[in-house]
């Protein structure tokens, strides 16, 4: 009589995880990626992608967790949730106007704007400041510093480092946008935060939404290990300005938005919505 020896085999689940190829997204995943964290059986896979490109493989429900832009959000809630964890909230800073010469806001009425993409929150605010119907160029958004400084448009949105050495190209600034929301509201400007996708099913959704919780916190109790691995991704910027840039949106409002941050996203999306800017109105919902 033959006996059949049987070995267990363990399942893995793999989750595509979308993001920016920038240091404070990497800071953000660092624990994910090198395994600093039990996964309980799920492999994460990463994905680096500019944000617009994110936001359009999201509209596509291509991937299972992403970081997309919250204007982006108001087309994805029926087949993404919004996690609570994993926001960029713009505290009184954020995506900045700039431009050449010097100019105010005022000045910018008719001028052409190149901005980083049509469904970034960049944008969004942009619209809320200046009105839907103000002229601008779709650009990469690592293009647009050096097509304002060479003269190619009128005035430039820039999102991400840019918005820490614009000054050192002689440029100007317009405005600095999440200071104008913070003008306007009184509460930070939400710009980017991570989502879900819905038919995971409640258990994974929650167990993923654990999982990054604890990465963001894992970096944030181990900042020198974490920073060390997130100026791969700081496009040739100084080590010190990378830190302050991880700082400046990697913090307590990634670990958990809150009340307050929010009723930042509420009161964006509600003001978009009134504006005709996004469908709505909106019941947004937080995972975790």
């Amino acid at each position: 009589m033959s006996t059949d020896t049987v070995t267990p085999t363990t399942t893995t689940t793999t989750i595509r995880v979308g993001h920016s190829p920038d240091s404070d997204d990497a800071f953000m995943f660092y624990a994910l990626t090198h395994d600093r964290i039990d996964t309980g059986g799920l492999k994460f896979v990463h994905q680096l992608e500019d944000i617009e490109t994110l936001n359009q493989r999201a509209l596509r429900g291509e991937l299972e967790v992403s970081a997309v832009s919250i204007h982006a959000f108001a087309y994805l809630a029926d087949r993404y949730a919004l996690l609570g964890s994993g926001s960029s909230m713009g505290d009184r800073y954020g995506p900045t106007i700039v431009t050449r010469e010097p100019l105010s806001l005022a000045d910018l009425r008719g001028r052409t704007i190149a901005i980083p993409g049509k469904l970034t929150t960049a944008y969004l605010t942009l619209q809320l400041c200046l009105g839907k119907d103000t002229p601008v160029v779709v650009m990469p958004f690592d293009q647009i510093l050096p097509a304002v400084v060479e003269g190619k448009v009128d005035a430039g949105l820039i999102i991400h480092e840019g918005q820490l050495y614009y000054e050192s190209k002689g440029l100007h600034k317009v405005a600095d946008l999440g200071e104008w929301w913070f003008g306007e509201t009184g509460l930070p400007l939400p710009l980017g935060g991570n989502v879900v996708r819905r038919d995971l099913g409640e258990e994974l959704v929650n167990k993923i939404a654990q999982l990054l919780r604890e990465s963001i916190l894992y970096a944030l109790n181990h900042r020198d290990e974490a920073l060390d691995y997130a100026l791969r991704y700081a496009r040739d910027l100084d080590p010190a300005l990378a830190d302050r840039f991880v700082g400046m949106y990697v913090n307590d409002w990634t670990v958990d938005y809150g009340p307050r941050g929010r009723e930042a996203v509420r009161t964006l999306l509600n003001r978009a919505t009134e504006a005709g800017l996004v469908p709505g109105p909106l019941d947004v919902q937080f995972v975790g």
